[in-house]
Formats: C-alpha cells, sequence, structure tokens
C-alpha cells in the first residue's frame, strides 16, 4: 500500500505523537508499504531519523504545534491510505476541506485521535469552539478512527460520537521497541556525569517541557519530592526533556531547596532514553489532565522493567494495573504522589515485582511490531 503520514510533529521534537507517527511509519515499512511522513517545518532541523522518507512543509501560518499548509492535499493525492495524526489544528482541516476530492479515487483517511486539547485563556474558548463544531465534521471524513484506548474515547470529547457509532472506532495503543528499551545495567557514563552515589534512589520523569506539554504535571512531581524525608534513603530526582517551562520547574526546584537533587538533563536522543529509564528505581507521570490520553513514559519505563507512578487519567490507568506493574495516584495531589513514591522507594521488591509484570505486558501487547501488524488490518479492513 502506499500510505501518507500526517502528522503535526516528528521527531527531534521531543513529544508523543510524532514519535507514535515515527514507529508506526516504520513498522509499516517494514511490513513491505511505501510510507511517506508529512510533518510541518518550525524551525531548521536535523533530522534524527534517516530511514524514513520524511517531508517537512513550510506552513502559511504556525503557533505553537498548529500550522496553516496549504498545498497538503495536493501532496496527498495518489496515496491509498491517509493517517492524519490528530490534533493538527492547519492540517487536520486541510484534510477534511478536501476529503471529497481525495476520496474519489479511492483514497482512505485514517484519523489517529491521540488526546483532546484543553488549553487556557483564549486557547481554551478556540478548543471547546473546534471540539464542538469542527472536529465531529473531521471524524464524519475518516473511515476509521483510531483511539489509544476505548477507557479514553469514552471519557473524552468525542465520547458522545464514540457511542452513536461505535463500530467506527477501534483501539490501538501506543507501544515501544522492546529490542531497544529493554532492562540493562546502569549506564556508567551517566552515573559520572550526573555523580550519582551508589545509594541514591533515582525517581525519573521523562516529557515535553514546553508550553504545548503544560499538563505534564511536573510541578506537582517536584512539589511531593519535597515532601519526601530521607532518614531511609537518599534519592535524586531526574527529570528529562527540553522547553521554555524548563526554567519555571528548575526556579521552583531551587525555592523548594531541591536544586542539588534535582538534575534537568535538557533534550535526550529517543536512542539514548533506555540509559536513563534503567537508572530509576520509579518512573512517574504525574499528568494534570486529559490533554494526556497515554503516556508514551510508561511503556518506555516498563520496557525497561521499571515500575511506575501515574495519575488516575482515563487512557492513562489503562497502560497499566493498579498494584500490578504500577500504582495511581490522585490528580494534583503532590502528597498522595510523594506517599506512592515513598512506597516503592522504601519497597523494592515491591517496585522490582511491578517492573517485572511491566517487562511481560510490554512483550504481550505494547511492542511496536504487534501495533504495526493491527494498523495494517485496520488499512486493509477499510480497503475491502
Amino acid at each position: 500500500m502506499k500510505i501518507a503520514i500526517v502528522t503535526s510533529t516528528f521527531p527531534p521534537y521531543a513529544g508523543g505523537i510524532g514519535n507514535v507517527a515515527a514507529a508506526n511509519a516504520r513498522e509499516l515499512v517494514k511490513l513491505g508499504h511505501e510510507v511517506a511522513v508529512f510533518t510541518p517545518t518550525y524551525e531548521a532541523v536535523e533530522e534524527e531519523i534517516k530511514d524514513l522518507k520524511v517531508q517537512r512543509l513550510k506552513p502559511v501560518f504556525s503557533y505553537g504545534n498548529a500550522a496553516l499548509i496549504f498545498g497538503l492535499t495536493k501532496l496527498l493525492s495518489g496515496y491509498e491510505i491517509i493517517h492524519l495524526h490528530y490534533p493538527f489544528f492547519g492540517g487536520a482541516e486541510m484534510v477534511w476541506l478536501h476529503a471529497k476530492k481525495l476520496k474519489k479515487t479511492g483514497t482512505k483517511i485514517i484519523l489517529h485521535y491521540h488526546m483532546d486539547v484543553v488549553g487556557a485563556g483564549f486557547l481554551k474558548t478556540f478548543f471547546a469552539f473546534h471540539t464542538r463544531f469542527i472536529l465531529p465534521r473531521i471524524i464524519a471524513i475518516a473511515d476509521k478512527v483510531v483511539v489509544t484506548s476505548i477507557d479514553y474515547g469514552q471519557n473524552s470529547n468525542i465520547a458522545g460520537l464514540l457511542a452513536k457509532n461505535s463500530d467506527k472506532f477501534v483501539e490501538v495503543p501506543n507501544g515501544v521497541d522492546s529490542l531497544n528499551f529493554k532492562p540493562a545495567a546502569k549506564d556508567k557514563k551517566l552515573i559520572k556525569k550526573y555523580q550519582i552515589k551508589p545509594e541514591e534512589k533515582i525517581v525519573l520523569f521523562v516529557g515535553g517541557l514546553d508550553r504545548p506539554h503544560y499538563f505534564k504535571g511536573v510541578e506537582y512531581l517536584i512539589e511531593a519530592m519535597s515532601r519526601l524525608r530521607q532518614e531511609n534513603y537518599l534519592w535524586r530526582l531526574i527529570i528529562v526533556g527540553e522547553g521554555e517551562l524548563k526554567q519555571q520547574y528548575s526556579d521552583l526546584a531551587a525555592q523548594l531547596h531541591l536544586d542539588s537533587r534535582t538534575i534537568f538533563t535538557g533534550y535526550v536522543k529517543n536512542q539514548d532514553l533506555p540509559k536513563y529509564y534503567n537508572l530509576a528505581d520509579v518512573v512517574v507521570l504525574p499528568s494534570i489532565d486529559k490533554s494526556e490520553a497515554f503516556g508514551m513514559a510508561l511503556v518506555e519505563g516498563m520496557a525497561c522493567a521499571r515500575s511506575v507512578i501515574a495519575s488516575d487519567l482515563p487512557g492513562v490507568r489503562s497502560v497499566f494495573a493498579n498494584e500490578v506493574e504500577g500504582l495511581r495516584i490522585k490528580i494534583k495531589d503532590a502528597d498522595d504522589l510523594a506517599s506512592k513514591i515513598n512506597y516503592l522507594l522504601s519497597n523494592p521488591e515491591v517496585a522490582c515485582r511491578f517492573g517485572s509484570a511491566g517487562r511481560r505486558k510490554v512483550e504481550q501487547i505494547y511492542d511496536w511490531k504487534i501495533i504495526g501488524r493491527k494498523l495494517e488490518e485496520i488499512y486493509n479492513q477499510v480497503r475491502r
């Protein structure tokens, strides 16, 4: 099949949607399909992924991760499948407006619904308008709608549409390369670089620190760490990610006198992330609203046999079983988060058991190879 993958972001930008699009594309190529990725160019980048055909398109207008690209649909002509990752403000609307023309040649459209968009201030008003009046029309032109979990779909802004036409929606989780993300010894170079002592417990966060990722809840994680006592163990907090909010989080850590115990690594290439997960005793995803629909960091941590802690949010909570592979926490509750972190750091045998169970789940459900075959099956279904 000739497949076009359309996404608002793509590596080296550190965001879940782009990473999922890249992994999907790579697996589909391995299955023998002709795949091209179409994504905006917001600034000059050095391509991190060399084995995929990527077309970076200059937008007429861009704001954050939104990009208006008038010529997009002309480039999509002739593809059998258009796999559109949403949200993509500016790109999704172009596909919607030209859907009839594209479909005349037999093109099928798959909408990959990653998450609701919430925002604040003016953006919150815009997103609410878009969700009510534009999003249903975009979903209407899709032949299938992929959601990362039915749990999230049933609790998201598209819940009503899912209930009315459940056959149109299909669950395909995000995944991980389990051959790259796997248990390994702690990297000696990283231990030396960050001067980590053998007795120190490591709490890890991995995620974007830019404004579009405001919902990651990093401030609650830092607050929670300030509540941990060090009588029973020493700890360090490692925050992997880059963005304009990093300084704000760094300032908060300093205000709480945690600057000597908090490490901000900046951007880390995907290929190097397993080294950081394997430093950790626990991986934390303290997201605060339904802009977080899954949590790539969870499956990456689980693949490395690390216990995980995450907010009790729709979709996120479906990634792992509570008290089996990890622990759920109350949303925006630094005290609850501190309690759960303390429990796992104080009970390493429990953390180890959770980590082993998480690795097994990844091998059974979340490996990208499994997910690639699911996508291929969906494409074949809509083309019959």
